[in-house]
């Protein structure tokens, strides 16, 4: 199995297990609150509607997708609100059919495009590669805000090894966010996946590293943990800071969660 094909099947994998989680959910479920203040379950699954929804849009036709995503790209906050209003706007049966749509559409887009082939959006074009992990991504996070509000344990696989590389690739996201500068340095990454596998990013003679779980680090950037409550270490000063700091996706950052037991966007 290659690369590429291997991302898509993992997110293939992962959208079918978070569909079956809400798949049969009585109404009071879909408005329980989740750990994103302000958001129920329904709009986690809104968002990951409407993420599908532009993807599936700049794998079949680019020029609008240029169209569709001009707002989002002038205010990112607001026409992300304004798009995802519509989708809340819909009853839950066609927001679950629609999705139900969108993900195998996306998953077959990606898996046809070479992974290193430029694929439009938001930010400008990505390696198909990476925003087939930018997908999978997106899903384990809204899913953690989903399994949480539920109450039902989220079983960590090697799937997340994907968001892992993403997490290390986008590092200077962090601080573009903060309008800071990236440090120049290179950083270390050396990641324990869930089965034991170890996972290595970036030179081995970097003095800047990051050592721990892979399951705590994807928690972190992601920013669905605090800092203190992961089990993860830095080496080096960049690499302290970044460790509080941390994001792999776009938008303003926000206040991140606060330890354990305290919801914050």
């Amino acid at each position: 199995m290659t690369a590429m094909q291997d991302v898509c099947a993992d997110l293939a994998t992962e959208g079918a297990e978070l569909a079956r989680l809400v798949a049969d959910l009585p109404p009071d479920q879909w408005s329980a609150p989740t750990p994103a203040t302000g958001w129920t379950v329904r709009h986690q699954v809104a968002h990951l509607a409407l993420v599908s929804r532009l993807m599936d849009l700049g794998l079949r036709a680019p020029a609008a997708f240029e169209a569709e995503t001009a707002p989002i790209r002038e205010d990112f906050e607001a026409g992300m609100a304004a798009r995802l209003a519509e989708g809340l706007a819909e009853p839950v049966p066609d927001l679950l059919r629609r999705w139900a749509g969108l993900r195998p559409a996306v998953e077959r887009g990606l898996a046809a495009v070479p992974r290193r082939d430029p694929v439009p959006w938001l930010a400008g074009p990505l390696p198909a590669g990476v925003l087939a992990a930018v997908a999978l991504m997106e899903v384990f996070a809204h899913g953690q805000d989903v399994h949480e509000a539920l109450g039902v344990p989220y079983v960590f696989t090697d799937r997340i090894g994907h968001i892992a590389f993403l997490g290390t690739r986008t590092r200077d996201l962090a601080y573009l966010a903060r309008g800071l500068e990236p440090p120049a340095e290179p950083f270390r990454f050396e990641l324990t996946g869930p089965s034991g596998v170890s996972w290595a990013f970036g030179p081995e003679e970097a003095e800047q590293r990051i050592q721990g779980p892979a399951a705590d680090f994807c928690l972190l950037v992601t920013r669905r943990r605090h800092r203190d409550d992961l089990a993860l270490t830095a080496v080096g000063a960049a690499a302290d800071h970044w460790l509080g700091i941390a994001q792999t996706y776009l938008g303003t950052p926000g206040e991140g969660r606060g330890r354990i037991g305290q919801y914050r966007v």
